[in-house]
C-alpha cells in the first residue's frame, strides 16, 4: 500500500492544496488549505475520506485562510510549527496587506517539531523544519516525496522579503537540509508544478550549483 497525494489548484494565487490519503485505511490529511475551502470540503466529502490532520507548512494567509472552514466541516486536528504562531495570530492583518478578507485560524493548535513523525493510517509523515520563507516553515516527507510549501519551487525559491523571512535561512534549509536527502526525491510545492531535488540542485538559478549566490 502507499500514500496517495491529490492536488487541488485553488484561488487567485494558484495555490496547491494537497489531500494525502493512506491507501490502506483511507485516513487523510489536508495540507495548506488557503483559498476556496469549499472545494476541499467537497473533495473530501465526495470520497468519504476520514480527515485526521490539518497540516500547514507555514502560516501565510494564502496557505491558512481556509483551514478553519475545512476543520468545521470535516474535522481534523490542526498542526503548525510554533515559530509561525505569530503569523497565525495575525491572519487578518496579513490578508489586508494584499486586499484579502479577514480570516481566523483553526483551534486548537498542535505544535509540529523537527524530526517529528505523524502516523497517517499505516504510513508515517516526517516533519523537517525548513525556515527562511517564514520562521516556522516545515516540509513534510513520506519516503521519496516532499510537500515543501513555499521553501522551494520548480526553478525558483520562496520569497524572503515578508516578516520573518531570511534568504540565509532559506538557502541553508534547501542546501543543508533538503538537497542532501537525494536527487530522486520529488518536490510538491505550494505553487506551480512538481519538481525533483536533483533538478533544482543542478539548475535552480537561486540555490543550484551554478546560482549567482553559490
Amino acid at each position: 500500500m502507499s500514500l496517495i497525494s491529490h492536488v487541488l489548484h485553488l484561488g487567485p494565487l494558484d495555490n496547491n492544496t494537497y489531500v494525502l490519503t493512506c491507501e490502506a485505511t483511507r485516513e487523510s490529511a489536508v495540507v495548506d488549505a488557503g483559498f476556496e475551502p469549499e472545494a476541499v470540503i467537497r473533495f473530501v466529502r465526495e470520497r468519504a475520506l476520514p480527515v485526521r490532520y490539518l497540516l500547514n507548512t507555514h502560516a501565510h494567509y494564502d496557505h491558512v485562510a481556509g483551514m478553519r472552514a475545512v476543520q468545521e466541516a470535516v474535522g481534523g486536528d490542526y498542526w503548525l510549527h510554533p515559530a509561525d504562531r505569530l503569523l497565525l495570530d495575525h491572519l487578518t492583518e496579513q490578508g489586508a496587506m494584499f486586499g484579502f478578507p479577514p480570516a481566523t485560524g483553526p483551534s486548537p493548535v498542535h505544535d509540529l517539531a523537527d524530526g517529528q513523525s505523524l502516523a497517517l493510517g499505516e504510513e508515517m509523515l516526517e516533519v523537517i523544519h525548513t525556515p527562511g520563507h517564514s520562521p516556522g516553515h516545515v516540509t513534510f516527507r513520506w519516503k521519496d516525496d516532499l510537500w515543501a510549501g513555499d521553501v522551494l519551487f520548480a526553478g525558483s525559491i520562496g520569497r524572503t522579503d515578508l516578516p520573518g523571512g531570511s534568504f540565509e535561512q532559506l538557502e541553508h534549509s534547501i542546501r543543508g537540509r533538503l538537497f542532501p536527502l537525494g536527487d530522486g526525491l520529488r518536490v510538491h510545492p505550494g505553487h506551480g508544478p512538481a519538481t525533483t531535488l536533483g533538478r533544482e540542485r543542478r539548475d535552480n538559478p537561486f540555490v543550484g550549483e551554478n546560482a549567482r549566490f553559490a
